[in-house]
């Protein structure tokens, strides 16, 4: 009842204003704004900035410069083997998805097509598939990466609600990740389609894409970017290459087809995550 309750004020508040209210303040360049928020970030949430290509909190010309911190090379190592954790953080849930059904917390599903946006010829491809989801805690390095080697094929932009995506909220709100705000990514790979889903939360002040940059749309409406077209150059990756950040914490999710990939028996609801690490061999 007492977590019920803490996620009820999230129906009420006006999400997208706060949100947006946020994001002015973490791009403010004015020094007492943005060091004293930096500042006190890094003592709440014990951020280690010896991990950081910058490692002074004050070069940062803006809250969100630091959130979106890069690493210094050779702090996190990429597997060469299956499937690579997109993103350091914690996992919220993985396995195997139950026909169409993705398992997201205490008994709630939500649907393939629902987290693709409707994209229903999309989500027959990973009926009985895998998937994982990676919650980005707001210490964490908020850089998402690719799982695995592949070429864009289409980036699709859905509107929705802004819940935060903690474990709590996950465990309360019924269909969570595919009523948030979110950008679906659709590779092609040597073992098949994938998708990476990066899910906004309360409080993200945006999404960004290395090859689309910013994704703010004008208006509030599923639009779908095709990237396949044969006039246009591939974009592609590398496994571990990165592919979009976050403005504040969140969600990434990834799915495979059918018995392509065998998860790593150690993980588990709650087991945290580095970007890189092995999390899954392919069959």
């Amino acid at each position: 009842m007492n977590e019920k309750l803490s996620v009820l004020p999230q129906y009420i508040v006006p999400q997208h204003w706060l949100s947006r209210l946020a994001g002015l303040v973490a791009e403010s360049t004015v020094p007492a704004v943005k060091n004293t928020f930096i500042q006190q970030f890094i003592k709440v949430y014990g951020i280690d900035m010896n991990e950081a290509l910058e490692s002074d909190p004050t070069a940062y010309n803006t809250f969100n410069d630091f959130f979106t911190r890069a690493l210094k090379k050779g702090v996190r190592s990429i597997t060469e083997q299956g499937i690579a954790c997109p993103a350091d953080g914690s996992v919220s849930q993985i396995g195997e998805i139950s026909n169409d059904l993705i398992f997201q917390a205490k008994g709630h599903y939500y649907r393939i097509d629902e987290l693709l946006g409707g994209r229903s010829s999309n989500a027959e491809l990973f009926k009985n598939g895998s998937f994982a989801t990676i919650y980005l805690s707001p210490k964490d390095y908020h850089r998402v990466h690719i799982p695995f080697a592949g070429t864009l094929k289409e980036m699709t932009y859905v509107p929705g609600k802004l819940f935060s995506v903690n474990g709590k909220t996950a465990n309360q709100v019924p269909g969570l990740f595919a009523r948030n705000e979110r950008v679906v990514c659709l590779f092609d790979t040597a073992m098949g389609p994938m998708v990476v889903v990066l899910v906004g939360a309360m409080i993200v002040a945006s999404v960004e894409t290395t090859w689309a940059g910013l994704v703010t749309p004008h208006r509030r409406h599923i639009f779908v970017n095709d990237y396949s077209g044969t006039d246009q150059q591939p974009i592609t990756f590398e496994r571990g290459d990165e592919m979009g950040r976050f403005k504040l914490g969140s969600t990434a999710i990834v799915l495979f087809p059918e018995g392509k990939v065998k998860w790593d028996k150690q993980l588990g609801e709650g087991s945290p995550v580095k970007m890189g690490q092995q999390i899954a061999s392919l069959l």
